[in-house]
């Protein structure tokens, strides 16, 4: 799906220099607030974002002030959609 956001341009230029950063920097923005608000999984988020390893995400996330109180399941559930993905 294509999204398409009108920025004003005073404001585009602190986000990204290009436009290809500034969307770059739209789907991060977007990916990390998925995860925070519960919407996305980290797998989903990684996926999205196309990160190769949860250790990459970890620090993505971190970076991004998102800090995940996981359960036991919460990790068992993402290795389980992690692992039928590559199958």
């Amino acid at each position: 799906m294509d999204v398409h956001l009108e920025i004003p341009e005073e404001f585009a230029r602190y986000l990204a220099s290009d436009a290809k950063g500034l969307a770059r920097a739209a789907l991060e923005a977007l990916a990390a607030e998925g995860v925070r608000s519960g919407k996305l999984t980290n797998f989903q988020a990684r996926r999205l974002l196309g990160i190769q390893s949860r250790y990459e995400m970890d620090g993505f996330l971190k970076a991004h002030g998102v800090f995940l109180d996981l359960s036991l399941a919460d990790v068992q559930k993402d290795s389980d959609a992690a692992l039928a993905s590559s199958r």
